[in-house]
């Protein structure tokens, strides 16, 4: 039995496969502590453009549609369908690009990026469109799924809490600052202009990967038999179980928090656009202070991240009537919240250290396609119900996701 089998078998994973005598040695990440941030750091901005490109509709839709000939629910679709494909492409990539240098195919899904976004700029119908988001989707679900677990092939094990935490601050980052920005750019000179802003960000990506990752080899070679033994790990299924609950309630209040906050809370419209500020920069702030705290224990960090979203939803139709109560949920669900990924992803590294792509390649599987979820039972259940229902929705599907984290098998840790 190989030493991997062995530490498998000891940590009660009798169902992870060893790792096969060929497979090559970890690639050296530099000598020098600076070259591997820098590594880190081009990461980074990978989750960040595509997460940046993702959403850049939220903020367009209006006079894409017009452009396009179709209406703004209609040419929202192209936020459904960029999740949906990112959703379903995460696992199948991760299955069909066998050993080739992650470094090499992350290059070559930013540069698709970009051809996606210049596309959709260029789109003279709403049909090109689409298959510009179709290609923006397959390019985020690779880049997602190849990035998130490269930390630890990166820093010193010491810093792969805090690596993670600076990888993932791209998603956070992204709602702060690219999808207004593309929004901004979108009001002063068009928004085919936002659309290849991204993709010329997405082109400077591609070349700072080039040139500060080190080559990346895979360590092995994921196949569909290793992932759907994944699914038998019972720290990994509980963590995706909460990921889909936690996500889920996240978009089905979220989606709709600016009618929420208008017409259940009071807030006056002038206002929304700074609560949103507020919420996105203590997101950023939660996924800096959650990546250490999820290293050390992932079940308490990720159960407190649930318990407290879970609050800040339900409290928010109350608080919210004030400026002062409207200002302090928005602040706490985006802690909450944006501790999400980088905790989540913490679990499922845990539970599946020798397998970290097909775990990551699940995690960005369940996470998109809960988003998509979330948003439509969230409208659903808004135009059934009322706008004010979306809340008990999230708060409990929260809370469910607390109890998860709690009862179920998660990872020690470094911390009992």
């Amino acid at each position: 039995m190989s030493k991997s089998a062995q530490s498998a078998e000891a940590a009660g994973r009798t169902d992870t496969p060893a790792e096969p005598a060929t497979s090559p040695p970890r690639p050296s990440t530099g000598a020098t502590p600076p070259r591997g941030w820098l590594a880190v750091g081009a990461v980074a901005l990978s989750t960040f453009t595509v997460v940046t490109s993702e959403m850049l509709p939220v903020g367009l839709l209006t006079p894409m549609g017009r452009a396009l000939g179709v209406s703004e629910g209609t040419a929202g679709l192209t936020l459904t369908i960029t999740g949906v494909l990112a959703a379903l492409s995460a696992p199948l990539i991760t299955l069909t690009v066998g050993r080739r240098d992650r470094r090499t195919l992350l290059v070559a899904l930013m540069t698709l990026l970009a051809a996606a976004n210049l596309l959709a700029a260029w789109s003279p119908n709403f049909a090109v469109m689409v298959l510009a988001r179709v290609l923006v989707g397959f390019g985020m679900g690779g880049v997602w799924t190849l990035a998130a677990g490269l930390a630890v092939r990166l820093v010193p094990a010491k810093s792969v809490a805090s690596a993670t935490s600076l990888i993932f601050s791209g998603v956070a980052v992204a709602s702060v600052l690219g999808v207004p920005a593309g929004t901004y750019l979108g009001d002063l000179a068009g928004w085919r202009a936002a659309f290849a802003g991204a993709g010329g960000l997405a082109l400077l990506v591609a070349a700072a990967l080039t040139v500060l990752l080190p080559r990346l080899p895979a360590e092995r070679a994921v196949r569909l038999g290793g992932v759907l033994r994944l699914l038998r790990e019972p720290r990994l299924r509980t963590g995706l179980t909460v990921v889909a609950l936690l996500v889920t309630a996240h978009f089905a209040a979220y989606t709709y928090v600016r009618p929420v906050l208008e017409d259940v809370a009071g807030v006056g419209p002038a206002l929304v656009g700074t609560l949103l500020l507020v919420y996105g920069v203590a997101g950023v702030a939660g996924n800096f202070a959650s990546g250490t705290l999820a290293a050390r224990s992932p079940r308490t960090t990720v159960a407190a991240l649930s318990a407290v979203l879970a609050a800040a939803v339900l409290l928010l139709p109350a608080l919210g009537g004030s400026v002062a109560g409207a200002v302090v949920v928005l602040a706490v669900w985006g802690v909450a919240y944006g501790g999400v990924s980088v905790g989540a992803q913490t679990w499922l590294m845990a539970s599946a250290p020798e397998q970290r792509e097909a775990a990551s390649s699940l995690f960005v599987g369940v996470f998109n396609g809960s988003i998509a979820l979330g948003a439509l039972t969230g409208g659903l259940l808004a135009d059934g119900v009322g706008v004010a229902s979306v809340t008990w929705l999230a708060g409990a599907l929260a809370a469910g996701a607390t109890a998860a984290a709690l009862t179920g098998r998660a990872p020690a840790g470094t911390r009992a």
